[in-house]
């Protein structure tokens, strides 16, 4: 039987995805980028879900590649970076984009080390709660490697092209505090797995409609055009306008009913 790197559960709508090599400070083997894009997969067929949160276990969120492990048979590389066309992602970058994918809320709740490939999982969330005690690095410099796990799509977002160069060509270490002055991350919090569980259970409150659109629009249009931008809004906004959801969600509201309907699973987005 294969050892389980990564576990999954889903409580109330919500996946639990954790990273299970604890022994090995969850560093990211093979079998690791197996299973996560797996799981990333079967999430986004899951119309059930409303919210994902992953997390570590352990003393650390990820350290990062287990370079001895990949690196010990040759034809590991060419698996990672092979992809049909070059747009696509390939199986080291999926493990990052996959979460953007997911059309529901991917919260990341992480502690201790999040290096080099950890920080690329963690960058393809929506949301990062982050134990102050806890240390970032974009650590691949130190192998003499750029980040190519699909973080850069995030980078991009959240940071000006020379903070973003400073810290892929140093791979120096920065803190929590850093991290969040970078705006790389979402907020300290001490205890980050029940930052991550109130924030889930205030969105599943809303339209799940609403709330897919609003991920998937502003992940398509953060860096567009102005045109692409207004064209997208409405798209979206009509979409879920449309939707059964936002009916139930209007007719909560005009009548003030004290016992909330609850909103149908999730449309095809």
């Amino acid at each position: 039987m294969p050892e389980k790197t990564v576990l999954l559960t889903i409580e109330n709508n919500i996946a639990y995805v954790a990273l299970n090599r604890a022994d090995k400070h969850n560093a990211i083997n093979m079998m690791m980028f197996y299973q996560l894009d797996k799981i990333i997969k079967q999430l986004q067929k899951d119309k059930t879900l409303r919210a994902v949160i992953v997390h570590g276990k352990g003393v650390d969120f990820c350290s990062g590649l287990d370079v001895k492990s990949v690196m010990k048979a040759p034809i590991n590389i060419l698996k990672l970076l092979f992809k049909w066309l070059p747009g696509q992602s390939n199986l080291a970058q999926r493990v990052s984009t996959g979460w953007r994918k997911i059309p529901v809320p991917v919260i990341m709740a992480l502690h201790g080390r999040v290096w080099g490939g950890g920080l690329q999982i963690a960058l393809g969330g929506d949301f990062r709660f982050v134990e102050p005690t806890a240390t970032l690095s974009i650590l691949e410099a130190r192998w003499g490697l750029i980040p190519d796990m699909g973080g850069s799509l995030a980078l991009k977002e959240h940071l000006p092209a020379d903070q973003a160069k400073l810290l892929a060509m140093t791979g120096k270490e920065i803190s929590a505090q850093q991290a969040l002055e970078y705006h790389l991350i979402t907020e300290i919090s001490s205890d980050p797995m029940a930052s991550a569980k109130a924030l889930a259970e205030t969105l599943i409150q809303q339209s799940p409609d609403a709330i897919a659109g609003v991920k998937k629009l502003y992940n398509q249009v953060w860096w567009r055009s102005d045109r692409f931008t207004l064209a997208r809004e409405t798209f979206y906004q009509l979409k879920v306008m449309l939707s059964k959801n936002q009916k139930i969600k209007s007719y909560n509201q005009t009548h003030d009913t004290s016992e909330a309907k609850i909103f149908k699973d999730r449309s095809s987005w």
